[in-house]
């Protein structure tokens, strides 16, 4: 189907009114008669012959169905109503085409006096509300313009029908042949936004205030005074002779109409007695059989008249309490808005909890990341610090074999033999190795644990574990070898005797009230090292007597070795040289550094290495310290000596994960060893061979 609607207007001039008649043309393939007109009462018959071979008729169905012009008078000629331009019927498209728009009920405007024509819509003919100026020039209302009545005939549903109808102040009216069982679809009104005049795009460009204020300036009825038209037609409204004989500016009408004394209005006393009038109200009120208490919300059950008001007033027993009353309801009244701002004050405070909750998870979140990238930081540096602390080590082994070979006139010719290089590693171990021992007759070697047992290895032929001892409940800390018999110390405060041939538990003595943490043996004699005490034990068999009991020590005897007459203990600061043969100390060396840890005795010197990562060298005879050798940087744990015809060579182990060979007769460090992957705690020396015990669970064994 095609449809072409257009203009034509006609200039219409009576002796009372003075209009502009616009008619549309509808043409389509089917033949339909659909009048529109504006103007006059008598209704006059448009032709157009369209271009196609069709004509539209335009005829009226019912002579109210047309839409009287502006001018037109209702009741008399100087007050004429603006919505008497709607149609007799009630329906709306709004709710036949789904339309969500709600309409805003609008008030009845009756003018003084009929207005001009100039403040008339060119679309809709009706006094402006809201006038724009458009691109073309143009003056028309704002989003509430309407188009001219029209009258149609529809098209059968199963031609895909045509529905032209009014758009009248926001509403559609319907018309002559609407079919009202039938459902229409939404009607498209594009064609609207073209001027009706030069065809131009109706664009807004600024809102018309000279107008506007022009038609603020004309003169109405109040409200008041007006009721609906005695025509019966929706929407319309007439000056009503009994209402308001004000006539006011529109723009004024609120102010006036807040205050009218025509104002319907309710008693306050009781909302059943009839309505009023503003000005009635004052008199009904003296007359009010439905006057109550004041004190009536606080229980009073009074209702009367005036007359008896005042006398109950006099008689109430709340009247009495009537300040006490007032200053409780103020204070109830401060209460709830104290409890209102609290309401909001938690209201604010709940919202600003959720968003610091938020920005807690969200802070919470970013510093996990952030200790996780820290994690993963302090590893790469960990890594990277040891692998420059093993590269520093390195470069300290090549200056000391240059340092060696530039005094081979001490140290005689340079052997590359004398390099220590790891030929194999025991494991086995649960736990950190802390202490280790050697049985040279059966090429045994003996490893202490915290896993709190003792393991028996092959050095010589299979290089396997024999046999693991189990018989400690506490940490074996100390191993010691005295003929056929092993003695370890423990932990768990005790001392227990195996049988190296048969490898058994053979005695258990209960040595100390403190961990046993060193084991040395000499002339038949045991010695135990504990906090503040070293026992003296006389080996007899298979069992231990105490024989005496050495004190004045200072702290925990970590360090005890025997040599040829004398036994050397290290404590705090400070090692005592004791006399064998008599038990007593004959000589005290102090040192620095903290703790001892290990005593190491050559044919010249007396070497300790202690906590503070520092080795202390002293002359054997004269007991003067020598030197301090550095080179370690964590606590030195342990010291053996592998002596030869030609020199003597002092090992320590330590914290730091390193050996170091120490060559005695110039002091230097000529090598350092680097395989460990933990703290080294323990060192052996058996053929030539080194043996190292370390954290790691490990022991490596070294030779040249």
């Amino acid at each position: 189907m095609v449809v072409k609607l257009e203009y034509s207007t006609v200039e219409n001039i009576t002796d009372e009114q003075h209009y502009t008649t616009r008619v549309i043309h509808v043409d389509c393939e089917a033949t339909r008669s659909i009048y529109a007109a504006e103007g006059t009462n008598t209704f006059k018959q448009h032709r157009r012959t369209p271009s196609c071979s069709s004509t539209m008729t335009y005829s009226p169905r019912d002579e109210d169905d047309v839409m009287p012009p502006i001018g037109t008078p209702r009741r008399s000629d100087s007050a004429i109503s603006v919505r008497s331009l709607h149609s007799d019927s009630n329906m709306s498209l709004r709710s036949t085409f789904s339309l969500h728009e709600e309409e805003e009920e609008a008030e009845p405007v009756v003018f003084a006096e009929q207005p001009s024509v100039k403040l008339c819509c060119q679309l809709c003919c009706v006094v402006f509300k809201d006038p724009v100026i458009t691109t073309c020039g143009g003056i028309f209302s704002s989003g509430k313009c309407e188009i001219i009545w029209v009258a149609w005939n529809i098209l059968p549903p199963q031609e895909a029908g045509l529905a032209v109808a009014v758009w009248h102040c926001c509403q559609v009216q319907s018309a002559a042949g609407l079919n009202r069982n039938y459902t229409y679809p939404k009607p498209v009104f594009g064609w609207l936004e073209k001027c009706p005049v030069d065809n131009a795009k109706l664009t807004v460009v600024v809102n018309n205030i000279a107008v506007a204020e022009q038609i603020g300036e004309l003169f109405i009825h109040c409200k008041c005074g007006c009721r609906p038209a005695s025509s019966g037609k929706p929407a319309a409204f007439e000056v009503d002779p009994r209402g308001c004989p004000f006539t006011i500016k529109l723009s004024a009408r609120k102010d006036h109409e807040a205050s009218c004394d025509y104002r319907p209005v309710r008693c306050p006393n009781n909302p059943n007695c009839p309505p009023l009038l503003k000005m009635n109200l004052e008199a009904h009120l003296k007359e009010c059989e439905h006057i109550k208490c004041p004190h009536s919300k606080y229980g009073c059950t009074f209702i009367g008249n005036q007359d008896t008001y005042e006398t109950h007033l006099e008689m109430c027993k709340f009247e009495g309490l009537k300040e006490f009353l007032q200053q409780t309801d103020d204070r109830f009244h401060e209460m709830q808005l104290a409890l209102a701002q609290k309401d909001q004050d938690i209201a604010f405070l709940r919202s600003m909890l959720g968003k610091l909750s938020e920005k807690l998870d969200q802070l919470e979140k970013n510093l996990e990341l952030k200790f996780d990238v820290l994690d993963e930081n302090q590893s790469k540096l960990s890594e990277d610090l040891m692998e420059f602390r093993r590269d520093a080590s390195m470069l300290n082994d090549e200056l000391s074999h240059i340092n060696a070979r530039l005094n081979m006139g001490i140290l005689g010719s340079y052997d590359p033999q004398q390099i220590f290089k790891c030929k194999g590693t025991f494991v086995g171990h649960q736990g950190p190795v802390w202490c280790l021992c050697v049985y040279s007759t059966g090429d045994l070697l003996f490893s202490g644990s915290s896993d709190k047992t003792i393991k028996v290895w092959d050095t010589c032929t299979t290089y396997k574990c024999q046999k693991t001892l189990e018989g400690h409940d506490g940490i074996v800390l100390a191993l010691c070898i005295q003929g056929n018999k092993l003695y370890s110390g423990s932990a768990d405060c005790t001392i227990i005797v195996w049988d190296i041939q048969t490898l058994q538990k053979v005695n258990t003595i209960r040595a100390h009230d403190n961990p046993v943490c060193t084991l040395v043996s000499s002339n038949s004699m045991l010695f135990s090292g504990s906090l503040k005490a070293i026992k003296v034990w006389d080996i007899l068999g298979t069992e231990l007597k105490l024989k005496k009991e050495l004190t004045g020590l200072n702290h925990w005897v970590r360090a005890l070795v025997a040599s040829q007459n004398y036994l050397y203990s290290g404590s705090y600061q400070t090692i005592k040289i004791w006399d064998i043969r008599t038990l007593e100390c004959v000589h005290v060396l102090q040192t620095s550094g903290g703790s001892v840890y290990s005593i190491a005795v050559t044919n010249h010197h007396i070497v300790c290495g202690t906590y503070e990562n520092l080795i202390h060298v002293w002359d054997i005879e004269s007991k003067e310290q020598v030197r301090t050798l550095t080179g370690h940087v964590g606590t030195v744990y342990a010291l053996a000596v592998i002596s030869t015809p030609d020199q003597t060579k002092v090992f320590s182990a330590s914290y730091d994960r390193s050996l170091r060979v120490w060559s005695m007769d110039n002091m230097i460090c000529t090598q350092t060893l680097l395989r460990h992957q933990g703290s080294v705690t323990a060192l052996a020396v058996s053929r030539g061979r080194l043996f190292s015990g370390a954290v790691d669970s490990t022991v490596k064994v070294w030779t040249c």
